[in-house]
């Protein structure tokens, strides 16, 4: 089976990695050129490496046989100080898992339909030149990296990071079903539609679990979300205590009841979460207990899961195939993130 992590080497258009300026710090780019308008990336790039008297900018471009994993070891390799990824969450997942346990920071251009990961560091979504000039000038902010060994059908297993979400249920058969065309054309509207024909899937996930070492639990849920952190697009507000640098992940099991469970769940997410608890006052009415019949939370350092038969599995918002079984942990800090100077060592 192929999934979205191979790793074949790729250069830039240009067919050459410049060379390390000497004395001087050095940035690799490494875009997906389906994502991004190249030229402006280009010259917002140049004039603040510029600027800030950095040297040249190293260029990589993702394919579709490498989504980011092997250009930016070749980043890593030439010697960049700083890799910053331009493109949608696929790129920066891949990014991210290619920068663990380097030290080298990443910096986001938000680009896509998502953006996940700088979604939930309040960044700005929608401003080339002061996303570049943060890659530059900015501070790094030290966040946890989630790690994931699935283990396939026939025993295999491969390890991979998220800096967001894993899933499975209703969040990897959606992603599964989403029309990649109509995604490309509506953005999140395109999710709609998937959702629809997600919610008429019958099948419920039945595991065997165990959470930081203790006793295996059996469970019969619809979905379970292993979060570093807790926004999505639209105001939906997934995991309401997630915090992207705190050593845990937030887990989240769906048990609906029918419609009107589902019904209950939404209106939790999207209104309860999504708009009351991201005020204090909205935190005092909606009250401490999160957790219902329908929809429980919890935390971990590391979740241990067995299913009873295959089932799809998502990172990030891409899909990962099916998976038997998975180990997931955390691990605290793992990723330098470049931010603006005055929010890098904000509470999250």
């Amino acid at each position: 089976m192929t999934t979205p992590e191979s790793t074949t080497p790729s250069n830039d258009a240009t067919g050459s990695t410049p060379p390390t300026a000497a004395g001087k710090r050095v940035a690799a780019v490494v875009y997906n050129p389906v994502k991004v308008d190249l030229d402006a990336l280009r010259t917002a790039v140049d004039e603040s490496a510029a600027e800030a008297g950095w040297g040249e900018s190293l260029w990589f471009e993702t394919t579709v046989e490498d989504v980011g994993q092997g250009v930016t070891a070749e980043a890593i390799a030439a010697g960049a100080d700083l890799v910053i990824a331009a493109g949608g969450d696929g790129t920066v997942r891949a990014v991210a898992e290619a920068l663990r346990g380097t030290g080298v920071p990443l910096a986001l251009l938000p680009s896509g339909t998502g953006n996940l990961l700088a979604r939930n560091l309040d960044l700005t979504l929608n401003d080339l030149p002061g996303s570049v000039i943060t890659a530059f000038t900015g501070e790094d902010k030290r966040i946890d990296l989630g790690v994931i060994d699935i283990e396939r059908a026939d025993h295999s297993r491969d390890r991979h990071v998220f800096v967001v979400m894993a899933g499975m249920g209703i969040d990897a058969k959606m992603i599964k079903n989403t029309d990649d065309d109509l995604k490309a054309k509506a953005g999140w509207a395109a999710y709609v539609d998937a959702i629809v024909k997600s919610l008429r899937d019958p099948d419920e996930l039945h595991m065997r679990f165990r959470i930081d070492g203790e006793d295996a639990t059996r469970a019969t849920v619809h979905t379970v979300i292993i979060g570093n952190c807790g926004s999505l697009p639209a105001n939906i507000l997934l995991l309401p205590d997630a915090v992207v640098d705190d050593g845990m992940f937030d887990l989240m099991f769906m048990r609906p009841g029918g419609l009107l469970g589902w019904l209950r769940i939404w209106a939790k997410v999207a209104w309860v979460n999504g708009v009351l608890r991201r005020t204090k006052a909205g935190q005092a009415l909606a009250g401490k207990t999160k957790d219902d019949k329908h929809l429980q939370y919890g935390t971990a350092k590391r979740f241990v899961a067995r299913l009873s038969k295959p089932e799809e599995i998502e990172l990030d918002g891409d899909g990962f195939g099916k998976a038997t079984a998975f180990n997931a942990w955390i691990e605290p800090g793992a990723l330098a993130v470049r931010v603006p100077a005055a929010t890098a060592d904000a509470p999250r």
